[in-house]
């Protein structure tokens, strides 16, 4: 589909060029979220004829980034998720997730705008890209832990990628191989209080007779 860029986009083209795209993420993305039209005649037109307030608003756009992304950059938001010893989540982490922790934190970024080329499947801290605008980004740490001490031991550079002490692990089970064996301990028990049935019985028997 051709298309007339209503912004400048990064590997795209600038304000007013004419560029083919493919249908869907034109359709899916560009303009359904403003930043194009079709390049039809009548659309040419009716750009050239906004195009000083098409550019003054993208210039307005571009500053309002540059301030968001001045503090954002360098932000951090903890994720607490469950993940087994090795540290793979029983789950993962997508934009949607991130995006909600920055709104969280106060920043508005769209899913669109967060470059995650595959969900986050294990604990760590990562560095992903905010795309704020053209040529505007800023870089957020993505802090993903088990727990909030964790996430805190991280963020101080420790590797817990394995669980350690907070996690508890089944403790060895240590044989004394000098040890008497329990079988053999009880069966010979077992013979001595028989033994001493018998002979209580026999006793009594003879006590019997005699009376």
């Amino acid at each position: 589909m051709n298309i007339i860029l209503l912004e400048r986009i990064a590997r795209l083209g600038q304000v007013g060029d004419v560029v083919k795209v493919k249908d869907g993420y034109a359709r899916n993305y560009l303009l359904p979220n403003g930043k194009a039209l079709r390049a039809t005649v009548a659309n040419k037109k009716e750009f050239e004829s906004r195009r000083v307030e098409i550019e003054a608003r993208n210039l307005e756009m571009q500053s309002d980034a540059q301030q968001v992304a001045e503090r954002l950059d360098g932000q951090s938001v903890t994720m607490i998720r469950r993940a087994g010893q090795t540290g793979q989540l029983y789950g993962s982490v997508n934009t949607r997730d991130i995006a909600a922790e920055l709104k969280e934190a106060g920043f508005s970024v769209l899913r669109s705008q967060i470059q995650l080329n595959d969900p986050i499947k294990k604990i760590g801290v990562h560095e992903i890209t905010v795309a704020l605008f053209a040529d505007v980004n800023a870089s957020v740490s993505v802090n993903v832990a088990r727990s909030e001490d964790e996430a805190e031991r991280q963020a101080q550079g420790e590797d817990v990628s394995v669980a350690g002490d907070d996690f508890e692990e089944e403790e060895e089970v240590v044989i004394d191989e000098d040890a008497p064996d329990l079988e053999e301990v009880f069966e010979e028990g077992a013979g001595e209080i028989a033994d001493d049935a018998d002979a209580d019985a026999e006793e009594a028997s003879e006590e019997e007779k005699s009376d």
